[in-house]
């Protein structure tokens, strides 16, 4: 994936960021995110000019993964203007889906 954020990055690279982005919740160990992950990197390129992806490691970093109060991987959180607007937890979305969801959150 493009961008990985941790916890001393997240608020420069996500709260403050000047359009959406996705936060990718994953650990290494989770398959279902490691088969997201090229569907992501995809995504990440196709849509830049609306949104931004990143992945941020839940083992290593735990302080945003509490605050965020995330428990299961995949989880992605969309965040626009500091806050977060919106969640999918899994992996059960398509290419499709997931790219209408996204532009919804571009708009």
């Amino acid at each position: 994936m493009g961008l990985h954020v941790d916890d001393a990055s997240f608020a420069a690279e996500v709260l403050e960021a000047d359009k959406p982005v996705l936060v990718d919740f994953w650990a290494e160990w989770c398959a279902p995110c490691l088969a997201m992950a090229p569907t992501l990197q995809e995504l990440a390129v196709t849509l830049a000019d609306k949104v931004r992806i990143v992945q941020l490691d839940v083992a290593s970093n735990p302080a945003t993964t509490s605050r965020y109060n995330v428990r299961n991987m995949p989880t992605l959180m969309v965040f626009r203007n500091g806050e977060p607007v919106d969640v999918k937890v899994g992996a059960g979305q398509s290419r499709v889906q997931l790219i209408k969801w996204l532009e919804s959150h571009a708009a």
